[in-house]
């Protein structure tokens, strides 16, 4: 049996995985607390905030509030949302600082365009891959949640997500959907080398183009193992496809030949996509 049967999203959906018992052990469990410290450290990091400039910030999937106490301890006011009623429930216990909202990011973001100065979201975008209920779709979803979050960030933000991918797979669908959204940036990996000490940030770019971060560690990379990968966009291109690929479009053909293949229908292998039409006969 392989290792990702015990992930978290595999067990049950977020709002039920997320009960009393599992919110308790993230104000309870110092290890818990200190491995989230980090990670939103990290995620501030990246985030490259003006210096000494208070700035309202988002937390997706703020949980508990732990991330939430790092942005307040750096002087900046927040909003976190999160889909558990427990995990909020621990964090009025707490009395954090910041306001919090109960709601599925799957939905969507629902705040004024230009709301925030950034987003940090810590162990949760991967949830967004799985489907819990027959009405979820992870690409419609993902892409619901990536233009809703494009609008509600001031141009020239950025959004950091620590993330746990669980294959390639997922880390192409999520990047795919951001760029769709909009957002350029790339995956930014921290210590590629080690098992314990690895992790994989999703630095996105709201409205511009900005040089991706290097990962930590990066001194330390073996040959054939990136610390970075990098993706562009134009908004404008996928204004209309809410989800979907331009049709007749190259990710339009590859697209539906890989649904064929999944089908079981044979596919004519081409080397390279040429966008030729037909030509008409008179």
């Amino acid at each position: 049996m392989s290792s990702s049967s015990r992930r978290p999203e595999h067990t049950a959906p977020p709002e039920l995985f997320y009960n009393e018992a599992e919110a308790r052990k993230y104000s309870q469990n110092s290890r818990m607390i200190e491995i989230q410290s980090q990670m939103s450290e990290r995620a501030v990091e990246l985030l490259n905030l003006p210096e000494d400039q208070p700035c309202l910030l988002l937390d997706v999937g703020c949980g508990s509030g732990l991330s939430g106490d790092h942005l307040s301890e750096q002087g900046h006011c927040w909003v976190g949302v999160d889909i558990s009623p427990a995990m909020l429930e621990v964090a009025l216990d707490r009395e954090v600082e910041g306001d919090l909202i109960l709601g599925d990011m799957g939905q969507g973001i629902p705040f004024r365009p230009g709301t925030f100065d950034g987003c940090i979201s810590i162990s949760a975008l991967q949830w967004l891959c799985n489907a819990d209920k027959k009405s979820h779709s992870p690409p419609r979803r993902l892409y619901r949640f990536f233009s809703t979050l494009y609008s509600a960030l001031a141009r020239g933000s950025r959004a950091v997500f620590q993330l746990y991918p669980e294959n390639s797979d997922q880390v192409e669908l999520i990047t795919s959907q951001a760029m769709k959204a909009g957002f350029t940036g790339g995956m930014v990996v921290d210590y590629p080398n080690s098992t314990k000490a690895k992790k994989f940030f999703l630095c996105l770019f709201s409205g511009i183009s900005g040089a991706l971060p290097k990962g930590l560690g990066s001194e330390t990379v073996e040959r054939g193992v990136s610390n970075q990968a990098l993706f562009t966009g134009e908004r404008s291109r996928f204004r209309q496809m809410k989800g979907k690929s331009v049709k007749k479009s190259k990710d339009w053909i590859v697209e539906k030949k890989e649904r064929r293949r999944r089908q079981g229908r044979e596919v004519r292998a081409d080397t390279k996509y040429t966008g030729r039409q037909r030509k008409t006969r008179f």
